[in-house]
């Protein structure tokens, strides 16, 4: 319904601009599917897809206020993927093992949104044993987060440190890995 309503698409990215969570969350979930889809055709790897999807919606989030809505939202996230694509094989190509960002700034730690999601307080009701059966369901790096998060409750900025990855990449991963167990509760009842 987002990609369909500009207007509302437009509301949505200007909320987005202006810091809200849920307006993130919104877009991820609208154009998760384009995007992962998007480099599963170009990277033949189901792995390698979700990791360029999420550093893809990570820089995005990052760099929102740079979006110039005389072009589509899709294409400019395509856009980012694809670079981000093509960078990761370039370093790859020079035999630079990994990729990581090194502008982190003050203002990246200082969001926080602990408000409860839909999925949240679905997976809260959950009970332990239950709740563990669902998360092994998840692939593992999803697992991961979800255990760093809830059952050792680390911070974005602790978890981003142990997986030494950006903290954007995190809360995009863990924003994922909470959609998709929310999904696997609702389709187990």
């Amino acid at each position: 319904m987002l990609k369909e309503n500009t207007q509302l698409l437009q509301e949505t990215i200007l909320k987005a601009k202006e810091g809200s969570q849920t307006a993130f969350n919104l877009l991820l979930d609208t154009f998760w599917n384009d995007v992962y889809n998007f480099q599963l055709k170009r990277t033949n790897n189901d792995y390698e897809a979700e990791d360029i999807t999420i550093r893809s919606f990570s820089k995005a989030f990052d760099k929102i206020a740079s979006y110039d809505p005389k072009y589509t939202f899709k294409t400019w996230l395509i856009t980012i993927s694809k670079n981000i694509h093509i960078d990761l094989i370039r370093k790859r190509n020079a035999s630079i093992a990994s990729y990581t960002t090194s502008d982190t700034t003050d203002a990246v730690y200082r969001i926080a949104d602990d408000t409860p999601t839909p999925e949240d307080r679905l997976i809260t009701k959950q009970n332990l044993a239950q709740l563990l059966r669902h998360i092994k369901k998840l692939k593992p790096h999803y697992q991961e987060v979800i255990n760093l998060r809830y059952f050792q409750e680390l911070s974005y900025k602790e978890i981003a440190e142990v997986l030494e990855e950006p903290m954007n990449n995190v809360k995009v991963k863990l924003l994922r890995a909470k959609k998709l167990l929310a999904e696997i509760i609702q389709n187990a009842e």
